[in-house]
């Protein structure tokens, strides 16, 4: 299926790994202009040669650091116009409750919510100007089903929700759309380290300690397994293209090809 993505500009933040970097990839292949953000140089250069060598062609970079108001700025900047934003920057940590201190909250927000809020303040306005656009939070299942270990984690994917589909509500009438998109736990570079955190046996095989967190911490999983990064990014593709023009205002929970309309 074309979904229709030649000559769209599309910025994905914190697409250096991870989810970003799958999805940025699969953009860039379905033909759209993508830019990248990232802190990070090298890191930032590896994924734009990650996303060329699989013949995604039209990918540039911009070295800011979206979490704050600096970086923001000098995103918007760089880009002052684009069709399709994916807020896609987020950290997570397991931390118990009691310890997690104000600064530690305070971090998390700007991280995961604020980024999303100040770049969909400074491209909606164009956007519904020209009458198109995507706008994509990329929230997490634990936004809905909060871990007892990630409270503050999961409080921000929650307020992501929030304000996804109250710019849904400014987009009324128009072919501009806002979505999120709940992954549950999915597979990157720093996942090993947590499901060893959390492991009876922390020694043991990651298979083992795979299937230990799903049978007792994600018992709900109806996959029961981790999500794969391109199948998140298949379906953000999917979102983004105007294929999906009568889906807004929905949090769409991702678990592999299987997608539940929750808002």
């Amino acid at each position: 299926m074309d979904l229709q993505l030649k000559g769209k500009t599309a910025l994905v933040t914190g697409a250096t790994a991870g989810i970003g970097l799958e999805i940025a990839r699969t953009l860039a292949v379905e033909g759209a202009r993508v830019i990248i953000t990232g802190r990070d140089r090298a890191k930032l250069d590896s994924a734009l040669s990650a996303v060329k060598a699989s013949g995604g062609s039209d990918i540039t970079g911009i070295l800011a650091d979206a979490a704050g108001a600096e970086g923001a700025g000098v995103i918007a900047r760089a880009e002052a116009s684009v069709d399709i934003l994916v807020n896609n920057l987020g950290i997570y940590e397991s931390k118990a409750f009691g310890e997690i201190s104000d600064a530690g909250w305070s971090h998390l927000f700007d991280v995961n919510v604020m980024s999303g809020v100040r770049l969909s303040r400074t491209y909606l306005p164009g956007m519904l100007e020209r009458n198109w656009g995507r706008i994509i939070f990329i929230s997490s299942e634990s936004g809905l089903a909060i871990p007892h270990d990630m409270i503050h984690y999961a409080t921000t994917k929650t307020a992501q929700l929030s304000v996804s589909r109250g710019l849904a509500q400014l987009t009324r009438g128009t072919n501009v759309t806002v979505n999120s998109v709940l992954p549950g736990p999915t597979r990157s570079d720093g996942i090993e380290g947590f499901l060893r955190s959390q492991a009876s046996d922390p020694s043991a095989p990651i298979k083992q300690i795979e299937a230990e967190f799903f049978a007792t911490a994600r018992s709900a999983s109806i996959l029961q397994r981790m999500v794969e990064a391109e199948e998140v990014a298949n379906l953000v593709a999917y979102l983004a293209s105007p294929r999906s023009s009568a889906t807004n205002g929905a949090a769409l929970r991702a678990e592999g090809g299987l997608v539940n309309t929750i808002a």
